[in-house]
């Protein structure tokens, strides 16, 4: 029965992550292409304010589809796994003295991924009491009624976490802060996708299994599971409140999703948030991809330009086959963890399932080099087949 139930506690950490990857990638299409066609009406309103002499208004979004996308180059790439190396170290070695700054870091960006996770399921509650007209807050930009909304529930949630400690409230966090990163950062190309994820599984792989050696401990996995400080028994203790208030718990960082078992209380199923963000991001990239060749693949078929055949046609997407190689890492992962009965980097299953197949179908179906510096600047072509 403890099998059973820890199975199950790991297949629900699996689906979740799919189902993350998969929202967190449409989310980001449909933002990309909302903010296009407001771009498109904009310039129009813009042209024609110009014609009648009217002033043009712009107005802050708070989490909307103006707010601006993180493009990772070539040299992030390289600097990020150097970069996340170093934050571990900083994290492991003086955990005690920042242990506060990290909760209440976490918990301001955790108040702002929440409000824009929340936002769909606001808009949709506000739309039928409201006009959608923004309203003004001074210096702080003019939201609507959706935002405000959204902004609330998130505070709401992250009090209550730093109240209770609670596994859900966390991994509700944790799971916001994947939606929003996949979301609003962009991988430009296969080469830097290539970089980028190659980088992190050699750090993966090595703060898993071979940090024992230098430190005599495993970094990754102290850091993972070290519990902070809570600020509000800080302040109450400073202020002699402890017999008033009762003692909250140490919090336990939302960098990784956790689901416990039913029948054993003290074991969790934990995957971290880099093992959903990194391989998210590039199926993000090529769902991106997807969407850029149909639309031109419709432009040529309307010019009468067949389209050019494949090896393995054209109703195989990459992003279904980055997909399925997400979820054969992930079930590699869990199974190497049960066999070898320690913690495993996922990231070393992950990459090769997801990067590879990826790879070898870009090559089959003729898009390698396209997608590996400048997949989305193909118009030229098609302008010059449409005047033929």
């Amino acid at each position: 029965m403890m099998a059973v139930e820890l199975f199950g506690s790991r297949v629900s950490t699996c689906v979740i992550s799919i189902l993350l990857i998969v929202y967190g990638s449409f989310r980001s299409l449909n933002m990309e292409q909302e903010a296009r066609e407001k771009e498109k009406k904009r310039q129009s309103e813009s042209s024609n304010n110009l014609l009648t002499g009217e002033p043009v208004s712009h107005d802050s979004n708070f989490l909307g589809v103006d707010s601006g996308f993180a493009t990772l180059d070539t040299t992030h790439a390289l600097c990020l796994p150097l970069g996340a190396s170093i934050s571990l170290l900083v994290m492991f070695f003086f955990f005690d003295s920042m242990q506060v700054l990290f909760a209440i870091c976490t918990a301001v960006i955790a108040t702002v991924a929440l409000a824009f996770l929340l936002l769909p399921m606001c808009q949709y509650i506000i739309r039928p009491c409201t006009d959608g007209n923004r309203m003004s807050f001074g210096c702080c930009g003019r939201f609507t009624a959706a935002e405000i909304l959204s902004f609330a529930m998130s505070i709401t949630v992250v009090c209550i976490w730093v109240l209770t400690g609670h596994w859900l409230l966390m991994d509700a966090m944790g799971i916001a802060l994947c939606v929003a990163f996949i979301a609003f950062v962009r991988l430009p190309s296969l080469k830097v996708s290539t970089l980028l994820l190659t980088g992190l599984l050699i750090y993966d792989v090595f703060w898993v299994f071979f940090s024992s050696y230098i430190f005599s401990t495993n970094v990754m996995v102290k850091v993972a599971t070290r519990p902070a400080e809570n600020p509000v028994g800080i302040v109450a203790r400073k202020l002699n409140l402890g017999g008033i208030v009762r003692e909250p718990p140490k919090l336990n960082l939302p960098g990784k999703l956790v689901f416990p078992s039913m029948h054993n209380s003290g074991h969790f199923s934990m995957l971290g948030l880099g093992d959903i963000v990194m391989p998210g991001l590039l199926l993000c990239f090529v769902l991106r991809y997807d969407s850029y060749k149909k639309s031109q693949s419709s432009m040529t078929a309307e010019a009468g330009v067949p389209p050019p055949k494949t090896m393995l046609g054209s109703k195989l997407t990459y992003f279904h086959c980055s997909l399925l190689g997400y979820f054969l890492g992930l079930l590699t992962a869990t199974v190497s963890s049960e066999v070898f009965k320690q913690a495993q980097p996922a990231l070393l299953y992950l990459v090769p399932f997801t990067l590879l197949p990826l790879l070898t179908m870009a090559y089959l179906k003729g898009d390698l080099r396209r997608m590996w510096t400048e997949p989305f600047t193909g118009t030229t072509s098609v302008s010059k087949q449409l005047e033929v």
